[in-house]
Order: structure tokens, then sequence, then C-alpha cells
């Protein structure tokens, strides 16, 4: 059953931009300079974005000691043969413009003794090349400086379609406190973040439900590398806490914090040359593997031979006191938890998708950079410098006739929340097996809802419900494919990586709507 749906408000822009962080705000900013009119969409408020919470740092290649070739082997690395050299090339060049472009706006980076920006290392990295503001609130830095550029953003907007037609994107539904409305507009840029909800356990915003997965599907652009999900190693463990969690970031272990079990015995100890600052899929399946053997919900942070531990990590501290846990005295009990997405929307290094006029940027995208696992701090990277370049290259669209004249009424299949996320976190987490990810698509087919996207009960509960189910069959589908193990994907029933599989997995819909492999022509 559909029910039409009545428009209570309309809008034209050059560009719409669906998502507040990293990506959307310097997309808006760089458009807007080029004199596009810019709407931004922004489900939450100012700070509920990914990006507000990103603690580990901005990777960015050194002046001294360190160059384009090393930042890039050690992403490639990480990304275990996914990664697309060209496109890891191209966005780790774009880092240091990017950078000062940000702190041109305002952002104020952490200054070592000599008065030159100090940098750490963290987990993959060959070298200290990452850049942090306020310790361990980066993001929050780069958040602040961002809101601060004034753009128009209309907070508590919900996009549930991107209308397309012959020539591409003709705009989109929202939903907003004013009801359903209609942005006219040739571009739409997707920089909607994770899909981090998919899971009971995460460090994402409750917004993160997956939107960007589910609105490039719907307008027909391929997305891939799903199955390759980032599960935090190291997130703050409380019994019973559910939903978003604070996440204890790896710069903790690169200034000496060490991994111990239970029984206080070394989690990564004879797994990794690098040990505790091995790639995160690495140490989350060291911590798994050990909380499975001794049969515990958690392993243990020691921080306590780190000086200024509260001066260093103000954040984590007051995460840590508000559980009542003191890092100077106490061992800190951790889990692994869902944390980013490496695969998204498929685009070019320039944010362009195979619709015309649709773009993606920032964590929803997968430009190539990631590949099979993301290396520490390059997802800021990412949304600056790719977030820029999409933002220049909707002024390709300008002079396209752009209205959308009827408002799609399709029907969309969704799963209530709960049950997607209890399904997801026992067969689709750090560790899978086929019989598990037939069941949860088995068990998603049995117990799914048909509701009009744009008409359900609670509108935008509706649509990222919709969204989270379109995505948990997108990523089931993929994981099931994907026979191998490789970066933050782990078979246990196919433990190797295979030379066949090292290539992306491309995913769209068929003519049913129904998610289905299909190769990019």
């Amino acid at each position: 059953m559909t029910t039409r749906v009545s428009i209570d408000w309309e809008a034209e822009a050059d560009l719409v931009v669906i998502g507040g962080g990293v990506a959307g705000l310097t997309a808006a900013r760089t458009a807007s300079l080029r004199g596009l009119r810019v709407l931004t969409l922004s489900k939450g408020g100012p700070t509920d974005t990914s990006t507000q919470y990103a603690q580990g740092g901005i990777a960015v290649v050194a002046p001294h000691g360190d160059s384009v070739e090393s930042h890039v082997h050690d992403t490639v690395e990480a990304g275990v043969g996914l990664c697309d050299v060209d496109a890891v090339r191209s966005i780790v060049e774009g880092g240091q413009d990017a950078v000062a472009a940000l702190t041109d706006l305002g952002a104020v980076f952490d200054l070592g003794r000599d008065g030159q920006i100090s940098r750490t290392r963290e987990g993959g990295h060959s070298t200290r090349r990452i850049i942090h503001a306020g310790g361990d609130a980066t993001g929050a830095e780069v958040q602040r400086a961002l809101n601060e550029a004034g753009l128009p953003v209309l907070f508590g907007a919900a996009v549930g379609e991107i209308v397309t037609g012959p020539n591409g994107v003709r705009g989109v539904v929202a939903l907003s406190d004013r009801g359903f409305g209609v942005v006219h507009a040739p571009a739409v840029l997707l920089a909607t973040g994770g899909l981090g909800q998919l899971y009971a356990l995460s460090t994402n915003p409750p917004g993160a439900t997956a939107d960007g997965i589910a609105l490039g599907l719907w307008a027909g652009a391929a997305v891939a590398d799903l199955e390759f999900v980032q599960f935090h190693p190291t997130v703050l463990y409380t019994p019973g806490g559910i939903g978003r969690r604070p996440l204890i970031s790896e710069a903790v272990r690169g200034e000496g914090a060490t991994l111990v079990d239970t029984e206080g015995n070394a989690v990564t100890e004879g797994v990794h040359p690098r040990g505790d600052l091995a790639p995160r899929d690495v140490v989350s399946r060291a911590i798994a593997a050990r909380m499975r053997a001794l049969g515990t919900e958690h392993v243990y942070l020691d921080a306590r031979s780190i000086d200024g531990f509260p001066q260093r990590f103000p954040t984590i501290t007051a995460s840590c006191l508000a559980a009542g846990i003191d890092p100077r005295t106490d061992l800190i009990p951790v889990a692994p938890a869902a944390h980013y997405q490496c695969g998204g929307v498929v685009t070019d290094t320039h944010g362009r998708t195979g619709v015309p006029g649709l773009y993606a940027a920032g964590e929803v995208a997968r430009t190539g950079l990631h590949g099979a696992n993301r290396l520490a701090s390059n997802s800021l990277l990412e949304g600056l410098v790719v977030g820029e370049r999409a933002g220049a290259a909707a002024a390709e669209r300008l002079g396209e006739r752009a209205r959308v004249s009827e408002i799609p009424t399709r029907v969309a299949e969704y799963v209530d929340r709960d049950v997607v996320q209890h399904l997801m976190t026992t067969h689709a987490s750090v560790v899978r097996d086929r019989a598990g990810l037939a069941e949860a698509l088995k068990r998603l087919d049995d117990v799914v809802t048909h509701r009009d996207t744009l008409a359900a009960t609670h509108p935008i509960a509706g649509i990222e419900d919709a969204a989270l189910t379109l995505a948990a069959r997108a990523l089931l589908l993929a994981a099931l494919a994907r026979t191998e193990s490789r970066g933050c994907h782990t078979r246990s029933d196919h433990p190797d990586a295979l030379p066949e599989l090292r290539h992306s997995l491309p995913i769209r819909l068929n003519g049913d709507g129904v998610p289905e492999y299909a190769p990019i022509p």
C-alpha cells in the first residue's frame, strides 16, 4: 500500500549536501565559494556527526622524514590488496593543502615544544604523521571550525528519496519539522557517514543508519566493499552498555598502553610484528579470539604507565571517570565495536558516482582509498580532500534543468531496528561464516514488513529502518560472496585470502529493487 505525500515546502539549489560532517561541510563551503547555491540537510544537530567524535587525528604527510610514497605504502599495506593505488596517491597528495585550508578557517592543531604542529604515530603507520587538536578531540575541532564557517544548514531534515530523470539528478524529497519538502537541484552529495547502527555496539552517533548507502542504491548507483566493516578494537566496555560507546583512541596504544587479558597476559604477543600497534583488523581479531578462549566479554588496556594521561587524553579520561574508572590507576576494560565502513557508494576521487549529478564523499563513499581495511586517521583526510573536490565538481551540473515534477511512491521494506542489530551483531561481526550469514539473510526475509518509506507512522524512523534493512542485505550478500578472509572481513570457514578474489564486489539493485552482485561495466 502506498500513500500520497503532500508537499509542505519547496526550495531550489545548485547543490544539495546530505550530511553535516567533515565531508559535507567541506564540500558545501567549496561549492559556495564557487558561486553555487548550496543547501545542506543534516538529520541531527550541529554536532550529531561521526566527525564530532573522531579522536585519532588526521593522517597527513609530515614535512620531514616522511613522503607521499611512504604514506601510500602504509595505506596500501593495510588495505590488503584492494586499494586503488592511484586513488590512494591522489588523496594522500591532497592532504597538506586540505589541512592548510582548514587552518585558514581557524582550526587549531596541537603544537610541539618547537612551535610546529606535533605529530603522533598510530597503528599501521611507519612514522609519526598524525596531527591532533585538543589531544583526543580532533574531530570536535574540525567540526567547530566548519560549523563556524556560517554555511546554511537545515537541521533535523532527513532525505527519503533522490529523484532522478533522463539527465540524472533532479532533486530530493526530504522531511523536516515543516513536513515533507522538495528541493529542486541538479546535484546531490551524499555525505551521510557510516552504518554503525547496523550493530548493537558502535562508536557511531545514533544517526549513522546507512542512509547514504540506501539512497545511493535506490538512485541507481553501485556500492562496493560493504563487507569490510572496521571494528575498533578498543571501545570502553561497561556491562549491559549498548548504543554509541566511547572509543579509546589508538593513540593511547601509540603512547605506550598495552592490551592484556583478564589473566594479565599480553593479547597481541606473537600475533603481529607491530604488536598492539598492528592494523585494527589484526588487533580486533586477537581480542575477539582471546575473549572467546577465556569466555569473557572484554580485555583490558593498561595505560597506567602514560605520564599526564588526563592532559593528553581529556575526552577519554572523562568517559572513563564517568564509568568509575581512573586510567591513571585502573585497567580500562575494552572490547571491539563497529567503527567504520571501509566501502560505500562507488566514486572516483572527485566524488562522482555512476549517476550523473550524484556525488558521495567521506565514510559513505568507496573511493578505493581504504581497500579491505582503513589505515588509522585516513578518514578525516579523505573527508577533507574528497569533500573539497566534490564541492568543486558539482559546478559541472550548473545549467542542467532540474525540477522534481512528481514524487516517487516507491514502497520500501524494513525490519525493526533491534532485530537488524541483533542479527548483524550475532552473524556479521568481527568473525563470520556462511551458515551465520545465510541465517541472517533468511531471518531478514522472514520478518520483513512492507511500508511506504515516506509515509510510515514515524517517518524519520521509517526512512532509517528501511535504509538499515537494505544496507544489511547488501552487506550480508557481499560477505557471503567473499569466500575468503581479507582485511577486516574474516570468514572462519575460509581463513585464507584468495588471489582470484583480489577485487571489489560491486552490488546494485536489480529491476525488482533487490540487491545483487553486479560487476561494474
